[in-house]
């Protein structure tokens, strides 16, 4: 089976681009997040560990007003 594939992909002219620009969106989304992580702050990321645990509103939330 892999074969019958592999056969058929190397029958396609400009190929080998498709893994190099793969590697490439991998690679800059992880180097994105990374520094993203790096880069916040402790307070924001205390903020959003608590936020699943809160009971009251956060006070960024969605406001509901009584009509």
């Amino acid at each position: 089976m892999l074969k019958f594939i592999k056969h058929h992909m190397d029958t396609i002219v400009g190929i080998g681009i498709y893994p190099v620009l793969s590697f490439v969106i991998f690679f800059s989304i992880f180097c994105f997040a990374l520094l993203y992580v790096w880069r916040a702050r402790r307070t924001h990321i205390d903020h959003m560990a608590a936020l699943p645990l809160a009971d009251a509103p956060s006070p960024n939330g969605p406001q509901h007003h009584a009509e």
